[in-house]
């Protein structure tokens, strides 16, 4: 299932990548939170034993709650993580998409682009465009004519 930031249709191949790194960066962040949380946390459970060792329940008990309030933390950030990747993992399979949609041609658009590349406008039929075609063919040979006798004239 996407979530709307999953979603990226409206985006070329390029942006998406972009895109995508961003959140792979923020997944890099949050991994590095995670060990963070992790070292914090053993350090607070190796308290505990060293309390309980000599005999003092009372910091035992308080470093216990410390090293299970970094292991309430230390689990929204391993879900994040796990979010964090599924996301990833979706925008990941629509890149390919993207990238195969730029690259597709649109027929209609190409005929559109010769038409005006021809000197056409679009929605415009290419039977006038050829009758303008032929028009200046017998304009050209007119004119060829017209050199001839003129040149044929201009002899003594």
């Amino acid at each position: 299932m996407e979530k709307p930031g999953d979603d990226l249709s409206g985006m070329g191949a390029a942006d998406a990548k972009e895109y995508i790194f961003h959140y792979i960066t923020t997944l890099k962040l949050t991994e590095k939170r995670q060990v963070e949380l992790v070292r914090e946390r053993e350090k607070w459970l190796s308290r505990v034993n060293l309390s309980r060792s000599r005999g003092m329940e009372d910091m035992a008990r308080a470093a216990q709650g410390e090293a299970d309030a970094i292991q309430t933390e230390l689990s929204a950030v391993e879900t994040e993580i796990a979010n964090l990747k599924a996301q990833i993992r979706r925008m990941r399979d629509q890149v390919a998409g993207l990238a195969a949609r730029e690259r597709s041609i649109d027929p209609d658009l190409l005929e559109q682009e010769m038409l005006i590349a021809l000197g056409g406008t679009p929605g415009e039929d290419v039977q006038p465009d050829l009758e303008r075609q032929f028009q200046a063919a017998e304009a050209d040979a007119a004119l060829e004519a017209l050199k001839a006798r003129m040149k044929g004239e201009g002899r003594p």
